[in-house]
């Protein structure tokens, strides 16, 4: 049973999206400084990489990321890929839905994660908000895509966003689908459980499985 570790590794070179915290590494106690054990402290935005979107990320007061029911992390999951040359992921791009409840996204984002030194890109692909009303009718809990953000850059009024997060979907972004085929997998994606300021998101260690 194959596990594909679709996890983009949080580091110095990782791209972030414009106007977010960088990443910062420093060594809290060091064996080599004489310390008894190396205790490492690291320092990032919560939307950082591979990372969930709690409904408290853009609608405030809202479930944080600790009242996430597990429920929606863990389970079938289908990658659904589309052609590269397309940009913005409309309705006709998703197929059948019957009995589908969580939904990768595969575009050109992902050969992204090949060339971190490029930064963060605004070309990346993205959900339409058509799209994103049509997972909600389908009762879909979480979806993801292979780049920072679900949403063209700098959209008004965060219309995909607002959609998905107001019906509690979760939102998982930034995740590496390179070596993943279009298919039916099992998703085990596990964000910190943490409660403190707004709670808008978490990175996420995140897996697929082969069914």
């Amino acid at each position: 049973m194959k596990i594909h570790d679709i996890t983009v590794t949080i580091s110095a070179a990782t791209p972030i999206y414009k106007g977010d915290p960088g990443v910062e590494f420093t060594s809290f106690k060091a064996i080599a400084n004489g310390s008894s054990a190396n205790v490492s402290q690291i320092g990032f935005g919560v939307h950082t990489a591979t990372h969930v979107d709690a409904p408290n990320h853009f609608i405030d007061g809202a479930k944080r990321v600790h009242q996430i029911d597990p429920y929606k992390l863990v389970g079938p999951c289908r990658v659904i890929e589309v052609p590269k040359d397309v940009v913005g992921i409309e309705p006709e791009h998703v197929g059948d839905l019957t009995g589908v409840e969580r939904v990768l996204f595969k575009t050109q984002n992902s050969d992204f994660w090949a060339t971190p030194e490029d930064g963060f890109r605004t070309d990346f692909s993205y959900l339409v908000p058509a799209t994103a009303r049509l997972l909600v009718e389908h009762g879909v809990v979480l979806v993801g895509i292979d780049y920072l953000s679900i949403e063209k850059s700098g959209s008004p009024g965060h219309p995909v966003h607002i959609t998905l997060l107001e019906n509690e979907i979760v939102i998982l972004e930034g995740v590496d689908l390179r070596a993943v085929e279009p298919g039916n997998y099992e998703i085990i994606c596990m964000p910190l459980k943490y409660d403190g300021a707004t709670g808008d998101g978490s990175p996420a260690r995140t897996f697929l499985r082969e069914m």
